[in-house]
Order: structure tokens, then C-alpha cells, then sequence
């Protein structure tokens, strides 16, 4: 049984400026608060971008852009603009709002705050996607009081998909050996005991794209949950003009945000040390490629 202190779990239980749901908290008023049952919900109101295909849905560049769109207040205002339906009814694919593992996981866990259970979107990867590969990948942590444990869910795997994957553990309760938190991804790295280039994404991988999700994770425990392809401070950086200080802090926060969170620490670090904390303006890496934008506005300047 982990013990965890009551500043943790009320932290986690309150919404951050990402997952508030803001003018329509009210859409989340009547969704149960059984995980399978809200799984399934929010696989109803999302289409994952890279799996329209499989699902018969071709997307145009318009649809593509809604996987931009960081709040969740946002993200609820664009599926009510595609479909005025209750959230408890699933939409067609085609009415469906446009996503990924993160929005899935984002979401999940805004609703779960709302509802006092404490909750937080986890970056890492998958081993689940491609054999003998780490797919860069979100889940969700909820606190599970009855067992005194953080359980992991991977809202995104809805029935078509574990076919397809040939999932074979419970969606709802991801073995930590299948999820892997970015933490313990650079630390098996970083000791030799794994190859860096089976993690990343498409033609994307090694050590340098780690160090992506592993600053964004620690950005996500504090409860700012960016776009997988969101980058500043030290995600901004070349392998080869890191320090060794540097290097020591992304050994520190590895070892800070690992299976075990070291909740108090983890806030520390995150404002003390420079290049971990999310500042006002941050750069995108998109098709377009490298955008500033401003995370106050949600938009685009330059």
C-alpha cells in the first residue's frame, strides 16, 4: 500500500489550466464515474488522427488541425460545434473531434477531477503499438483510493483497436511494463540497458526524443499538459550542446518522475531548475515547422 500525503492527492483532485473545462463544466454533469464506462464515452467524441484511416475516415487538413488545440474548455466548445449531442451519446466517426493519445488522456483526466478523484496525464511510450518498439504515447493516472494505488489507463484503446494490437491486459489497468513512463525510459537509456532508437515515433527517435517527453511529463505532473510535438527549454536543445549539469537534472527529474513520484520534489524542480518550467511562449513543431505561440492566447505569432 503507498501512502500519500493529502497536499498530493488534493493537488492532482483540482483541475489545472489545461484540463479546466471552464464555461462547459456544465457537460460534464451527468457522466458516471465508472472508468470503463467513461473510457468508452470519450471513444465515442474522439477520432485518433493516425487511426482514421483503419476506421474507413479520410480527414481533411481542416479536421487535422482540432489535435492542435491544448484546453480541454476548447476541445469541449469544438465537439459541441460538431455535434450539439449529449457527451453520453456516441457520435458518428465523422462528427467525432479530431485527436490523440494525449487528447484521450487529457480528457479523461479533466473529467475525473471534476469529480474529485485525483487524476494526471502521463507522456511516455507505448510497447504495445510495434513489436520490439517504444511508441511515443499518453496515458492516464487516476489515484485508486480503495487500493491505495495510481492506476494507469489508456483511454484511446477502444475494442477495434485492442483486435487490431492484440492487446492482451486490461486497457484499464496498463502493466508498468507495458506503458512506460519517460523517466524510466531515459534512466534505461541512459544506464545501457536500452536502445534509445527503438523509442520515438514515425522516422523520429533516439535519446533526444526521449528527453522530449521526459521534460514534458514532468510539465504534466505539474499540470501543464502540452501537445506531444510542444517544445521549450531543454526539449529546445541539441544532444550535443548539453552540459553535464544538464544532463545531471535530466538524470534527477528520470529519477523524480519514474513509477514512484516524488510529488514534492517533482514541484520543486519543475520552477527551480532552468528549461524544465513551461514559460508564457513556446515553440510547435508541426508540418508548417518550428511556430511560437502563446500559450495565453492559444495561438500562433509568427
Amino acid at each position: 500500500m503507498i501512502t500519500k500525503s493529502p497536499g498530493e492527492l488534493s493537488y492532482y483532485a483540482s483541475q489545472g489550466a489545461i484540463t479546466n473545462p471552464g464555461t462547459n463544466s456544465g457537460l460534464f454533469d451527468q457522466l458516471p464515474s465508472d472508468i470503463s464506462q467513461l473510457c468508452s464515452i470519450i471513444q465515442g467524441l474522439l477520432l485518433h488522427q493516425h487511426w482514421a484511416k483503419r476506421y474507413g475516415e479520410t480527414l481533411s487538413a481542416a479536421r487535422t488541425v482540432e489535435a492542435s488545440i491544448r484546453h480541454v474548455e476548447f476541445i469541449l466548445e469544438k465537439i459541441q460545434e460538431i455535434d450539439q449531442g449529449s457527451l453520453l451519446e456516441p457520435r458518428q466517426l465523422s462528427k467525432r473531434f479530431i485527436g490523440n493519445c494525449r487528447t484521450y488522456s487529457v480528457l479523461l483526466a479533466s473529467i475525473l477531477r471534476s469529480q474529485g478523484v485525483p487524476a494526471r496525464a502521463r507522456c511516455g511510450f507505448g510497447r504495445y503499438f510495434l513489436p520490439g518498439h517504444y511508441e511515443d504515447h499518453w496515458v492516464c493516472e487516476y489515484w485508486q483510493a480503495e487500493e491505495s494505488k495510481w492506476i494507469m489507463v489508456d483511454a484511446q484503446l477502444d475494442e477495434y483497436q485492442r483486435q487490431v494490437l492484440d492487446i492482451q491486459f486490461d486497457p484499464l489497468d496498463v502493466p508498468r511494463d507495458q506503458f512506460i513512463v519517460a523517466g524510466n525510459a531515459w534512466l534505461s537509456c541512459r544506464n545501457g540497458e536500452s536502445d534509445p532508437k527503438k523509442y520515438g515515433i514515425f522516422d523520429m527517435h533516439g535519446l533526444w526524443f526521449i528527453r522530449g517527453n521526459l521534460i514534458r511529463d514532468i510539465a504534466a505532473l505539474n499540470k501543464v499538459e502540452l501537445l506531444p510535438w510542444d517544445g521549450w527549454g531543454l526539449i529546445d536543445r541539441d544532444d550535443d550542446s548539453l552540459t553535464a549539469a544538464e544532463l545531471g537534472i535530466l538524470d534527477n527529474i528520470a529519477s523524480l518522475t519514474s513509477d514512484e513520484v516524488e510529488f514534492q520534489s517533482v514541484r520543486e524542480v519543475y520552477v527551480s531548475e532552468q528549461g524544465t518550467q513551461v514559460p508564457p511562449v513556446i515553440h510547435s513543431y508541426t508540418q508548417s515547422g518550428r511556430l511560437e505561440v502563446d500559450l495565453s492566447l492559444e495561438e500562433v505569432i509568427n
